[in-house]
């Protein structure tokens, strides 16, 4: 099970940290991945974070405001949301991967339900 927490309504230019609780999986076997979804939008990738962490990935979108990390004592992973702008609005989900390094951003197989960000003046 993941379960999210952390989002909020923020001002542009502010920043947030969102969580993501893992329990009932191998949680240090394998990579995990932040996703959103904005309104009226399809899904789409934000970041993966490999099994150790020593790896990582980002939308374009994203890269440079937004970093990944994960404590495997916790099984938790965080997304650091920095910089952000209205674009940024969207539910934000976590993901577990199928594998232990970030591949492809369909290699996801469960999911949370999911974290509300509103950016917004």
């Amino acid at each position: 099970q993941l379960v999210e927490s952390g989002g909020d309504l923020v001002q542009p230019g502010g920043s947030l940290r969102l969580s993501c609780a893992a329990s009932g999986l191998r949680f240090g076997d394998y990579s995990m991945g932040w996703f959103r979804q904005p309104p009226g939008k399809m899904r789409e990738e934000v970041a993966c974070i490999s099994m150790l962490g020593q790896t990582t990935k980002y939308a374009a979108s994203v890269k440079g405001r937004f970093t990944i990390s994960r404590d495997n004592d916790k099984n938790t992973v965080y997304l650091d949301l920095n910089s952000l702008e209205v674009e940024d609005t969207a539910i934000y989900y976590c993901a577990k991967g199928q594998w232990a390094g970030c591949r492809g951003w369909s290699d996801f197989d469960e999911w949370g339900q999911g974290t509300q960000v509103a950016v917004s003046s």
